[in-house]
C-alpha cells in the first residue's frame, strides 16, 4: 500500500480579518460564546470563591490577586490585563496574530467577568478548603472553554502555549503546573502562612487536571485516522491551520471494493478540535477514528534519541 508524506510550503501569516472571512461570522460568535461563558466560569472561580479565601493561584491571575491583596482598589482583571501587555507581546511572533488577537479578545471579556459582573455576586469567605476545590474546578471548566476554539486568556497561557508550540508533545496541564507553582509558593510570604501555597496547589492541580479531562483525557498525542474521498482537501487545511503534518494512503473498501483515501495525521489534544471540526466542514460524511498514542517520535515530538 503505498503512502504519500505530504509536504506544504510555509504558510502567509494570516490576519484576524481575513480568518473570520474565511470561516464566517458563525465561527465568529461561536468563538464569542466561547469566551462568555467560559470567563463567567472562570471568574466564578476567582473572583467569588479565590478571592477572599487568602491564597493565590498560579499564573498571572495569582499575581495579580497578590497585588491586589495589597492594593485592593486595583481590580483582579485590570491588573491581569496590565502584566500580560509585556508577555503578551514577547509572545507575539511565535504564536502568531490570529491567536494573538483572539486572546486579546478572551482578556477583555474575562477582565470584564473579573472586575465588573462577577464580584456584584458577593464573595465566598467561609471554609478556604472548599474555595480551594470550586475555585480550581469552575476556573479549569471555564478555561477548557475558552481553549476549545483556540484561544487563551493570556499570562502564562502566552508562556504555556509558547512552550508547547516549541515542544508539542507536552501537557497543557503539565507546563501550568509547572509555570504556576512558582508563584503559588509567594502566596506564603504574602498571607503569612503555609495553608495559602497548600490551597494554591490544590486549586491549581484540581483546574489543571479538569483542563486535561476536559481536552480529551490526559494523554497529550492523538491519532487521527480519517476516511474520505476528500482526504487530500482535509489534510491540506490541517496542515494550514495546525501546521501538523498528514500522511495519505489509497485504500479500498472491503464489501464495496471501492477505492478511497486514509489521512493519518498525529497531534496534541488541542489540536484535535480544530482538526475535527475542519473534518465536520469538508466532509461531514467521513468516517474519523481517535485514538490515543502513548509516544510518538520525531520532528515536533519526542526526541528519539533521549533516555
Amino acid at each position: 500500500m503505498k503512502k504519500q508524506k505530504i509536504t506544504v510550503a510555509p504558510r502567509k501569516k494570516q490576519s484576524v480579518i481575513a480568518y473570520y472571512k474565511r470561516f464566517g461570522w458563525k465561527v465568529a460568535a461561536k468563538d464569542v460564546l466561547h469566551d462568555v461563558i467560559g470567563s463567567f466560569l472562570y471568574a466564578i472561580g476567582i473572583s467569588f470563591f479565590a478571592a477572599k479565601a487568602d491564597f493565590a493561584p498560579g499564573g498571572i491571575t495569582g499575581i495579580a490577586m497578590i497585588i491586589h491583596h495589597y492594593l485592593p482598589d486595583l481590580g483582579i482583571g485590570f491588573m491581569s490585563l496590565v502584566i500580560n501587555i509585556p508577555v503578551a507581546i514577547i509572545c507575539y511572533r511565535l504564536l502568531g496574530r490570529v491567536f494573538f488577537f483572539k486572546s486579546v479578545k478572551s482578556m477583555l471579556i474575562s477582565a470584564l467577568f473579573l472586575d465588573v459582573i462577577v464580584p456584584h455576586l458577593g464573595f465566598y469567605q467561609d471554609n478556604p478548603l472548599l474555595a480551594a476545590l470550586f475555585a480550581g474546578a469552575l476556573s479549569g471548566i471555564g478555561l477548557a472553554i475558552i481553549y476549545m476554539p483556540g484561544s487563551s486568556t493570556g499570562g502564562t497561557d502566552f508562556v504555556i502555549m509558547s512552550i508547547r508550540k516549541l515542544k508539542p508533545h507536552l501537557s497543557i496541564g503539565s507546563i501550568s503546573l509547572i509555570v504556576d507553582g512558582i508563584v503559588i509558593l509567594l502566596g506564603w510570604p504574602v498571607f503569612g502562612d503555609i495553608n495559602a501555597v497548600l490551597y494554591g496547589v490544590l486549586m491549581t492541580i484540581v483546574s489543571t487536571t479538569i483542563i486535561d479531562k476536559l481536552m480529551y483525557g490526559t494523554g497529550t498525542r492523538r491519532m487521527l485516522l480519517v476516511i474520505s474521498d476528500k482526504a487530500k482537501e482535509i489534510a491540506d487545511a490541517i496542515m494550514e491551520e495546525t501546521e501538523r503534518g498528514a500522511t495519505l494512503a489509497d485504500v479500498r473498501g472491503a464489501y464495496t471494493g471501492k477505492p478511497h483515501q486514509m489521512m493519518m495525521c498525529v497531534c496534541s489534544k488541542v489540536e484535535v478540535f480544530t482538526s475535527r471540526r475542519i473534518i465536520n466542514r469538508i466532509d461531514p460524511g467521513a468516517i474519523v477514528m481517535l485514538t490515543t498514542v502513548d509516544e510518538a517520535y520525531g520532528e515536533g515530538f519526542l526526541d528519539p534519541d533521549m533516555d
